[in-house]
C-alpha cells in the first residue's frame, strides 16, 4: 500500500532522513521505533506531504505522491494524526470531527461515520457540544484519532498517540489502534512506547539518526537483544 524508496529529507542544512526505504502492506500495523530525534515524525510528515523529500520515491497504492500537496494526499485516503494532537481548542468536539470529513461530500456516510466514532469513543459523544480545549489529554487524543477516522483513511499515520497519557489510558489507546486496524484500516504507527507498539504491530522498523538500522516481524524485533537494550529497558 505504501512504498518508500531511498528518500533523503533535509530541514535546512540538517540531513534528517538518510536513504530511508520501507513499505506498509494492506491490512498491517507497521510501527516505527527509535529515540527522540531519530526522524520518526519527519518520516510521517514527508509521507503526508508536509515535507518534501530531496530525492527518492514515495508511492501510495502504486501512485507517486512525493511531490503532491498535503490536501491531495488526504483525498487519496492517506490521513495523518499528528504528534501533540493538534485539535482545534475553541471548536466543539463535534465541529472538530466534522472538519475531519471536510473533503467528503457523502452526507449520509459522514453521519454514519460520526455515529461510529461516538460508538468507539462514548466519552466524545457525551462531550460533543463541549469545546475541545476543555477535554483531558486522553480525551483529546481520542478526538484526534476520531477526527482522522472521519476522513475515511485507507492508511492512517499515527504519531505518538500515547504521549503524555496515564498508563491506564495508554492501554486503552493501543486497544483502539488494534481495533481500528481489525476493522480494515492499515496503520503506520510512530511510538516512543516501543514495548506496547511491538505488541500490536505486525512488522517494525528501527530508526536511528535518520537511518533504518533494523526491520522485521514485530515479535522478532521485540526479542532482539539490541532492541531490548536500547528501547525496552531490559
Amino acid at each position: 500500500m505504501l512504498q518508500i524508496q531511498n528518500i533523503d529529507v533535509f530541514y535546512g542544512s540538517i540531513h534528517a532522513l538518510h536513504n530511508v526505504s520501507l513499505e506498509v502492506n494492506k491490512g498491517e500495523i507497521v510501527t516505527l521505533i527509535g529515540a527522540n530525534g531519530a526522524g520518526k515524525s519527519t518520516l510521517l510528515k514527508t509521507v503526508s506531504g508536509l515535507l518534501k523529500p530531496k530525492n527518492g520515491d514515495i508511492r501510495f497504492m502504486g501512485k507517486p505522491i512525493g511531490g503532491l500537496s498535503a490536501q491531495s494526499i488526504v483525498s487519496l485516503g492517506l490521513l495523518h494524526c499528528p504528534e501533540g494532537r493538534r485539535i482545534f481548542a475553541n471548536m466543539t468536539v463535534e465541529e472538530n470531527l466534522d472538519l475531519g470529513a471536510y473533503l467528503r461530500r457523502d452526507k449520509e456516510a459522514i453521519k454514519k461515520d460520526l455515529d461510529a466514532v461516538f460508538q468507539r469513543f462514548p466519552i466524545l459523544s457525551e462531550r460533543r457540544k463541549q469545546h475541545a480545549g476543555t477535554l483531558s489529554g486522553g480525551e483529546q487524543q481520542m478526538l484526534a484519532i476520531g477526527r482522522a477516522l472521519m476522513g475515511k483513511p485507507n492508511l492512517l499515520l499515527l504519531d505518538e498517540p500515547s504521549m503524555g497519557l496515564a498508563p491506564m489510558l495508554v492501554q486503552e489507546i493501543f486497544r483502539v489502534v488494534k481495533e481500528i486496524n481489525e476493522s480494515g484500516t492499515t496503520v503506520l504507527l510512530v511510538e516512543q512506547n516501543a514495548s506496547q507498539a511491538l505488541k500490536i504491530a505486525h512488522r517494525a522498523y528501527v530508526l536511528e539518526t535518520g537511518k533504518v538500522v533494523l526491520s522485521g516481524a514485530a515479535d522478532e524485533l521485540a526479542n532482539a537483544e539490541e532492541v531490548k537494550l536500547a528501547y525496552l529497558g531490559h
